[in-house]
C-alpha cells in the first residue's frame, strides 16, 4: 500500500481525462521513433535455461485425507520416522509462589505459576468450551439448551479485544518498495510493543466470574482478582499471613493493589497514620501508596494497604530465581546488577531524605515492571506493623544498606537470602566472577554500624554517580522510543475522530428518503468526498485500496489546507472542485446541526 506521499491516483469515474491525454502531439513522435526491426525481448530464464525445478514431483497428499484412490502412486518414504509428540512430557510449571521467612522447604528455589492454583480460589471460573473467534457461529445459545440457559459445549466469548496477534505485519520486504511508498504497519507501532500493550491491558481487566453473579468487593474496592495465588497459612516476610489482590475503585474507576495482613488487630490508632508520610513521596522507583485502612469484611481483623498497580510485575525472585525445565538460570551481567544498585539507591535516598526508612529492601517486595525497570514495593506496612515497637529510624536507615548489600549478593552469586550464612565466602565468590568495585560497593553495604562511621544515601549516590550515566542513557533511549512509537498513534486519534463525525453525519437512516437536494448543500458535498476517499476505482473499475491515500485525505480534512480537489458524482454528471478548507467547514456545520435540539434543526434535516 503507498504512503501519502505517492503520487496521486485517478478516480476511475474520471477515465476521459485519460483519454485526452493520449491525443496528445508528443505521444504520436514517440511512437514514430521506434525501430520495427529491433530484436524483440527475451527472458534469460526462457533463453535456453534449463528449469531447476522437476516436473516429476508427486502431489502433494494430506497425510489425513480419506480419499487415497486418486494417488496410489504416492507410497511413504520407508526410512522416515513419523514424528509422534506423545513421545515427550508435557511441561507443567510448579505453584510454589516465594520463599518463607524462616527457611525453605525446597532447598533454595523458589517456583512460580500464577495460574496453576486458580482451582484454589472460591469464585471458579465457568468451565466452558474455549471460545473460537474464527467460527462462523458464536451464538452463545447454538449448543444443547432449553430457554434462557446456555448449553454445556457453548462459547464463553472472552473479552475483547481478541487476538493481538492479527495484527501481525505480513507485507512484502522494504527493498521492493519505492523510496516514497511506505508498509502498512509502518503507520502504527511495533507489534511487540503492540503485544506487550494488549497483555497489560487484558491483565487489568481480569475480573473473576462469580457463581452468584455478584462481584467480591471490599468497601470502595470491587472486582478483587488474586495476584498472589500461594494460598497457604505460611508466615510471611511481614510475620502474620498475607495476600495480594488487584481491585478497582468506585471512586475514579483506577485500578489498585490491596494487601491484606491476616488477623492483625490496630492497638493504636496513630498507627495507622504512619502512612501519610508516605503519601507525599513520589519517586520512579518506589511504588505509591495511596491508603490503609482496617476491615473485618473477613470475619476477622484485617489491615489493607492499598498501592499502585503496575499490570505484569514479577518480584525480583520470581525473575532471577524460578527454576525451569533447562535447569538454573545464566548469571546475571554486572551491568544489570549497577541498575538495581543505581535504582534503588536512589529510591532510599528520597526515602531517607523524608526522614523515614524503607524496611522492604528484600527480594520478594522489589518488582520488575520492565526491562531492567525495579520499584520498592510493600513500603509503609512495617511503619504501622510495628509502631509500638519504637526504633529510631537512624538505625532503621542502616538496616536499609545492610539489605540493599544482601540483595545485590543474592542476585549475583544465585543464593537465596535464607540460605546465606556466611557473607564472607559468598563476597569472595562474587569477586571471581565480577569487578572489584561492585564486590568493594556491596562490602560497603554490608559492613556493620560504628559510632564513627555512619553511612548515608547521600554518600552511596556521589560514590556510584558514575554509574548513574549509564541508566540515564538507558532510560533516555527508552523515553526517546517511547515517543517515538507514540508520534506513530498521533495521526490515528485524529483520523478516529474526522471517522466518527463523517459516520455521523452521511448515510442517516433518516436522511434515505431524501432524493432531491442541491449540488451545494453540505452533506452533499461530504458524501462526494466519502466517495472519493473510500470508493475510488481504477481505469479498469476494480477498487483501489490505498490506505496512504485514505490516511492523508483525512488528515488534510482535519487540518483545513488550502489544496484543492476534484470530486465527481457515481454518474458522472456532477462535478465539483473543492479545497479541503471548505470540506472542514461543512462537516463543523453539519456535526452542528447533528448536536442541535430537534426543535432547533434546520427544515432540511
Amino acid at each position: 500500500m503507498a504512503d501519502s506521499g505517492a503520487p496521486a491516483r485517478t478516480n476511475g469515474r474520471n477515465s476521459h481525462s485519460a483519454d485526452r491525454l493520449a491525443n496528445r502531439p508528443f505521444l504520436s513522435n514517440q511512437k514514430k521513433s521506434l525501430n520495427v526491426d529491433s530484436p524483440s525481448f527475451t527472458p534469460a530464464q526462457l533463453a535456453g535455461k534449463k528449469s531447476a525445478f522437476s516436473t516429476n514431483a508427486a502431489p502433494f497428499t494430506p497425510r489425513g485425507a480419506t480419499n487415497t484412490s486418486t494417488n496410489t502412486a504416492v507410497q511413504p518414504d520407508a526410512g522416515a520416522s513419523e514424528f509422534k509428540p506423545t513421545q515427550f512430557q508435557e511441561f507443567t510449571p510448579q505453584n510454589n509462589y516465594e520463599a518463607p521467612a524462616n527457611g525453605s522447604a525446597d532447598g533454595g528455589s523458589i517456583n512460580y505459576d500464577p495460574f496453576s492454583s486458580m482451582a484454589s480460589v472460591t469464585q471458579a471460573l465457568p468451565q466452558n468450551t474455549p471460545y473460537n473467534p474464527y467460527a462462523e457461529d458464536h451464538n452463545p445459545l447454538a449448543g444443547p439448551a432449553s430457554g434462557y440457559y446456555t448449553g454445556q459445549n457453548a462459547y464463553s466469548a472472552q473479552s475483547q479485544p481478541l487476538q493481538y496477534h492479527l495484527y501481525y505485519p505480513i507485507a512484502s520486504t522494504r527493498e521492493s518498495l519505492q523510496p516514497y511508498q511506505r508498509q502498512v504497519h509502518d503507520l502504527f507501532i511495533p507489534e511487540s510493543v503492540r503485544e506487550d500493550l494488549q497483555k497489560k491491558s487484558e491483565a487489568a481487566r481480569q475480573v473473576l466470574a462469580s457463581q452468584s453473579g455478584v462481584q467480591a468487593s471490599l468497601q470502595q474496592y470491587h472486582s478483587l482478582v488474586p495476584l498472589d495465588t500461594k494460598f497457604r497459612n505460611a508466615q510471611s516476610v511481614f510475620g502474620p499471613p498475607t495476600w495480594v489482590w488487584k481491585a478497582t475503585s468506585r471512586k475514579n474507576g483506577n485500578i489498585y493493589c490491596l494487601r491484606r495482613i491476616q488477623g492483625f488487630r490496630l492497638t493504636n490508632e496513630e498507627a495507622i497514620k504512619a502512612v501519610n508520610s508516605w503519601k507525599k513521596i513520589t519517586h520512579p522507583n518506589i511504588v505509591t501508596t495511596i491508603e490503609a485502612f482496617t476491615t473485618r469484611d473477613f470475619n476477622d481483623s484485617s489491615l489493607i494497604f492499598v498501592h499502585s498497580y503496575h499490570p505484569l510485575s514479577k518480584t525480583l525472585a520470581e525473575h532471577h530465581f524460578t527454576t525451569t525445565r533447562y535447569g538454573r538460570v545464566a548469571p546475571v551481567s554486572e551491568r544489570v546488577l549497577w541498575s538495581y544498585l543505581v535504582q534503588l539507591s536512589s529510591a532510599l535516598n528520597s526515602i531517607h531524605r523524608a526522614k523515614l526508612a524503607a524496611r522492604c529492601v528484600d527480594i520478594s517486595k522489589v518488582i520488575l515492571t520492565d526491562k531492567n525497570r525495579v520499584r520498592l514495593s510493600a513500603c509503609s506496612i512495617f511503619d504501622v506493623l510495628q509502631f509500638d515497637a519504637y526504633r529510631r529510624f537512624e538505625d532503621l536507615q542502616q538496616d536499609d544498606f545492610f539489605d540493599l548489600g544482601k540483595l545485590i549478593l543474592s542476585i549475583a552469586t544465585n543464593t537465596l537470602p535464607n540460605s546465606m550464612p556466611d557473607l564472607r565466602s559468598l563476597l569472595e565468590q562474587l569477586g571471581r566472577t565480577y569487578s572489584p568495585e561492585l564486590k568493594e560497593r556491596i562490602a560497603w553495604l554490608l559492613s556493620p554500624q560504628q559510632p564513627s562511621f555512619v553511612k548515608t544515601a547521600e554518600q552511596l549516590v556521589t560514590d556510584i554517580a558514575h554509574h548513574m550515566d549509564d541508566v540515564y542513557i538507558a532510560t533516555s533511549n527508552a523515553h526517546d522510543e517511547a515517543i517515538n512509537q507514540l508520534g506513530k498513534e498521533l495521526e490515528n486519534g485524529r483520523v478516529v475522530r474526522m471517522l466518527a463525525k463523517l459516520g455521523a453525519i452521511n448515510d442517516r437512516p433518516e436522511h434515505g428518503s431524501e432524493v432531491h437536494f442541491s449540488d451545494m448543500d453540505g452533506r452533499r458535498i461530504l458524501k462526494l468526498f466519502q466517495d472519493y476517499v473510500f470508493h475510488q476505482v481504477d481505469a479498469q473499475g476494480n477498487p483501489v485500496v490505498d490506505l496512504g491515500h485514505m490516511i492523508s485525505c483525512l488528515n488534510k480534512l482535519d487540518a483545513g489546507i488550502d489544496e484543492r480537489i476534484y470530486l465527481t458524482s457515481r454518474d458522472l454528471q456532477n462535478t465539483l472542485v473543492v479545497s479541503y478548507k471548505e470540506l472542514k467547514k461543512q462537516v463543523q456545520i453539519a456535526f452542528g446541526d447533528l448536536l442541535k435540539p430537534a426543535a432547533k434543526q434546520p427544515a432540511r434535516y
